[in-house]
């Protein structure tokens, strides 16, 4: 099945987070959505947006504290960059609750798939069989993100999985679960389920990426 014919638009959802109900020989191993804070952390780098307007915030107030001005003249050198940023800060938190609200991931015993969209739900099914390889990387407290390589030269439009999708991974990219709870637990029914559809054996190897703790990447061959 050709990956340009595993996506599309629906408005009714007879099976949630299914575009259509599973035939009698599939069922659900596994389903669940992004957890808001793992997600606006990781996806949205809310935590990094954080420190940026803190500084400029910093900044806009340093002149009237190296004068030694007083705490009103303080509040008034700041009065346009503070809810500059409390409104920037709430936009993407609520951009990720939006995310995280709509986007349902599924396995089932022969395919991953994604209902992605805040405004029109889309799907996009991917057989195991046509899964190559699976990164996952590990997040604080037990979240995390597990990508798939595809095989074959067909892809999807990067912004279309955006943001269930490796970063920077534009000219083929890789769908990507992102910010999912339990994610080792996920990787090892992602790994059986695709053992047993295409009967081979799965071999995982574990790397620590960048030297962050909290980081942790494990690549599953799936060939």
């Amino acid at each position: 099945m050709p990956i340009e014919n595993l996506g599309h638009e629906y408005e009714f959802e007879p099976q949630y987070g299914l575009p259509e109900r599973l035939p009698s020989d599939e069922f659900i191993v596994w389903q669940g959505s992004p957890e808001v804070a793992a997600l606006a952390s990781s996806a949205f780098h809310i935590k990094k947006l954080v420190i940026y307007f803190a500084v400029l915030i910093v900044a806009c107030a340093w002149p009237a504290l190296e004068e030694g001005a007083g705490v009103m003249a303080v509040l008034l050198s700041i009065k346009w960059m503070t809810p500059l940023a409390l409104v920037g800060l709430g936009s993407v938190w609520m951009m990720a609750y939006m995310t995280s609200r709509t986007t349902v991931y599924t396995l089932t015993n022969k395919r991953v798939v994604m209902r992605l969209g805040i405004v029109f739900t889309v799907s996009f099914n991917f057989p195991l069989k046509q899964v190559a390889s699976a990164d996952i990387r590990t997040l604080q407290n037990g979240f995390g993100d597990i990508t798939l390589a595809l095989k074959g030269s067909d892809r999807i439009a990067w912004i279309h999985l955006w943001p269930s999708v490796r970063p920077w991974k534009i000219n083929k990219p890789e769908p990507t679960l992102r910010a999912i709870p339990h994610v080792q637990e996920v990787s090892a029914k992602l790994r059986d389920a695709w053992s047993q559809n295409t009967g081979l054996p799965a071999h995982a190897t574990a790397s620590v990426s960048s030297g962050k703790s909290n980081s942790n990447e494990l690549q599953v061959s799936l060939t």
